[in-house]
């Protein structure tokens, strides 16, 4: 079988049809798709480091959320053992009746002061100071044991204890306290 020079002509056309088709293909359209792949793909290694670090703080707020319910409990806990008013109303009476019980009879209570703690929101830091004209050491150093046993939210941060001229068996005792008081 014999081709024409149309049939030629048409096949040649046909084959230059083709290729230019091939070349549009590759071209116009996988061109573009094989550089969305790879910015697709560039995309998607810079966000592993993100994903990791949001899977590591996702864990670490369900350990948060597991630990709330006891954390609520504690937190009520300690605003159940603060009083309701003015900590300078409350506490110097408070501290009194505790030292009476220990077998302190005169002592006085000063306020030296108050403090916000961004640790701790909703409560804040008073300082007192204690002044003891005449005690003796043993039942002084039983009061303060006794005092941050049973006053978890109460802390010494100073203690002095100086000897009486007149008495030799008891000194005068001067100490500062810390507790945390709602605000």
């Amino acid at each position: 079988m014999k081709l024409g020079k149309e049939e030629i002509q048409k096949i040649f056309l046909s084959i230059l049809l083709l290729i230019g088709l091939m070349y549009c293909y590759f071209t116009l359209l996988l061109g573009p798709l094989d550089k969305q792949q790879s910015d697709a793909t560039s995309q998607v290694g810079d966000l592993n480091p993100k994903i990791v670090s949001a899977s590591a703080v996702i864990r670490d707020v369900a350990a948060r959320e597991k630990d709330a319910p006891a954390i609520a409990e504690t937190l009520n806990q300690i605003k159940a053992s603060i009083p309701d008013g003015a900590p300078i109303a409350w506490f110097p009476p408070t501290l009194i009746t505790f030292l009476k019980r220990q077998g302190i009879d005169k002592c006085t209570v000063h306020v030296g002061g108050e403090s916000g703690d961004k640790d701790t929101p909703g409560f804040k830091k008073f300082s007192w100071s204690v002044e003891i004209p005449s005690v003796e050491v043993v039942t002084l150093g039983k009061a303060i044991a006794a005092l941050e046993n049973e006053q978890p939210l109460m802390e010494i941060t100073d203690l002095r204890v100086g000897a009486l001229k007149d008495n030799v068996q008891y000194q005068n005792a001067t100490f500062s306290l810390t507790t945390i008081v709602k605000q």
